[in-house]
């Protein structure tokens, strides 16, 4: 049996999960939502969620961390702590997509239909991929206007997660389309970061940062340099 630390800080949460596999309940989970200081409270959060864990540490196997698209500061924190704990620990370490975490839930079961996942990027556009039946991926992540996101839909029948599933739901609309919002939550669920962490390859889910953009704030411009003769 293999148990797993799930961490998010990709978007507006600080989320962390203990899961053992095949459980359908977690060994003990916590989620805040926040907009900032993911930093001063990730590692508190996962200090206390083990004190909560029979064995605590020393009973992880893997440890799952969310990757993007997402905030670049979230993700590098989440990153480097999850990286951070696995060396230290000497476990495997891999990292899920923020957007299959959105999607997961939905894909669960039998339902058949597209599902989309999406995320405010704001200025009109989103982090955006769409998954068929068995979760087989349609679109890979990318950031696009929401109108090409739909587009990329078509106009049949889909359900929509994350926090631009509303705006998918809003822009199909104009046209007739039909987008459902199951889940329009900021941050994925935390238990589905640690299934898909359980079930991730390390060798194919590295724990890389995903970024879709260029970060909004730029590196101050240098002054030029005056080279004199002599």
């Amino acid at each position: 049996m293999t148990r797993i630390l799930a961490i998010d800080t990709a978007l507006p949460a600080v989320s962390v999960c203990v899961l053992d596999e095949g459980a359908s309940d977690p060994v003990a989970l916590d989620s805040m939502a926040m907009e900032k200081g993911h930093a001063e409270a990730l590692m508190p959060a996962i200090e206390k969620l083990m004190a909560k864990v029979q064995g605590g540490f020393a009973s992880l196997d893997r440890v799952a961390v969310t990757v993007g698209p997402g905030s670049f500061t979230g993700i590098r924190i989440g990153v480097a702590a999850a990286r951070g704990i696995a060396l230290a620990l000497g476990l495997d370490v891999v990292g899920v997509s923020t957007l299959a975490a959105f999607a997961a839930p939905l894909l669960a079961g039998d339902a058949d239909g597209i599902v989309a996942a999406a995320i405010d990027a704001r200025h009109g556009r989103v982090y955006f991929s769409a998954y068929g039946p068995g979760g087989r991926i349609l679109t890979s992540p990318r950031i696009l206007a929401v109108k090409d996101a739909c587009r990329l839909l078509g106009g049949g029948r889909v359900r929509a997660a994350g926090s631009g599933a509303a705006l998918l739901r809003e822009e199909a609309a104009l046209t007739g389309g039909d987008i459902a919002v199951v889940h329009g939550a900021p941050a994925p669920d935390i238990l589905a970061v640690a299934r898909l962490g359980l079930a991730a390859s390390p060798d194919n889910a590295p724990a890389r940062p995903i970024y879709l953009k260029a970060p909004d704030a730029l590196p101050a411009k240098q002054p030029a340099t005056t080279f004199n003769s002599p």
